[in-house]
C-alpha cells in the first residue's frame, strides 16, 4: 500500500514538471481553423488570415470625445454596398462597349483587358478598365467622349464572369454574372435545392478568401440577410444529415 502511495505520488511529481515546463517554454494549443461566419450585413468583413486588431491604426493618448451615436442610416447603406468593390473588371476580362445616340455609325468595342490593366479605343486611346466597375469605367468613358461628341451615349459592358455554385443544387456548376444578384437568386439560377440540401447553412467563399454562411430561409424573409454575389465568389450547399 505504500509502495503504490509513493508511484501515485511519483507520477503527480511527473505530471506537474511537465506542465511547469510547458509553461516555461510557451507551449500554446494551436489557433482555432478560420470557420464561416454568419452573414450580418453591418459587419466589416476581414479576410482569413488577417488579424483585425492587427489592422488597426496604432492606438493614439485618449482624448475627451463626444458620446457616440448611430451611424445615419446612409452611413449603413454605404458599408454595405462596399463590397461592390469586388464585383471590378480583372486583367482577361473582356470588355464591351457600344455607342448610340449620333448620327454617326460608331462600330462596337470588345477588348480583352491586356495585362497591364487597360484597354484601346478610337479617339481616347489607352483607358484604365481593371478595377473599375463597369459603371465607373462607364462614366470615365462618357466624360471623355463628351469632349468629341455632343449626344454620344456609351454604355459598358462585361462578358465571360462567372460565379460558382455546387453541392446541393440541381445545376451545379459555373453561372454567367450578368449583373447583381444574391445568394438567393444564384442558388434560384442552379435550379433551386435537391432534397438533400442543408438550406440553413449556405456557404459562399469569397474571391479574396472572405467565408460566410447564409441561413436561405432567413435570407427570403429578410433581403438585408441575402447577400450579394460577385464574380469568382463560390457559394456551396452542404448536405443535410438524414438521421
Amino acid at each position: 500500500m505504500t509502495l503504490s502511495c509513493k508511484r501515485l505520488m511519483a507520477v503527480l511529481r511527473t505530471v506537474s514538471g511537465l506542465a511547469a515546463l510547458a509553461a516555461l517554454t510557451g507551449c500554446q494549443t494551436p489557433p482555432a481553423q478560420f470557420e464561416f461566419q454568419d452573414y450580418d450585413p453591418g459587419t466589416s468583413w476581414t479576410a482569413p488570415g488577417q488579424n483585425a486588431e492587427a489592422a488597426q491604426p496604432p492606438s493614439t493618448p485618449a482624448t475627451p470625445t463626444a458620446p457616440a451615436t448611430p451611424p445615419p442610416q446612409s452611413s449603413i447603406n454605404e458599408r454595405a454596398a462596399a463590397g461592390a468593390a469586388t464585383d471590378v473588371f480583372r486583367v482577361g476580362d473582356v470588355v464591351s462597349v457600344t455607342f448610340s445616340g449620333t448620327s454617326e455609325a460608331i462600330p462596337a468595342h470588345q477588348e480583352r483587358i491586356k495585362e497591364d490593366g487597360t484597354i484601346t479605343l478610337f479617339l481616347v486611346k489607352s483607358v484604365k478598365a481593371a478595377g473599375k466597375t463597369p459603371g465607373e469605367l462607364q462614366r470615365e468613358l462618357q466624360d471623355r467622349y463628351d469632349d468629341y461628341y455632343k449626344t454620344l451615349v456609351v454604355t459598358v459592358a462585361s462578358f465571360e464572369r462567372f460565379y460558382y455554385v455546387g453541392g446541393e443544387v440541381k445545376r451545379p456548376g459555373a453561372q454567367p454574372y450578368l449583373g447583381e444578384t444574391t445568394v438567393t437568386k444564384a442558388i434560384q439560377a442552379a435550379g433551386d435545392f435537391t432534397d438533400f440540401a442543408k438550406k440553413g447553412n449556405v456557404q459562399v467563399i469569397r474571391a479574396d478568401g472572405t467565408k460566410l454562411k447564409v441561413n436561405f430561409g432567413k435570407a427570403i424573409d429578410d433581403p438585408s440577410l441575402d447577400p450579394p454575389i460577385y464574380p469568382g465568389d463560390k457559394i456551396h450547399v452542404p448536405r443535410r444529415i438524414l438521421w
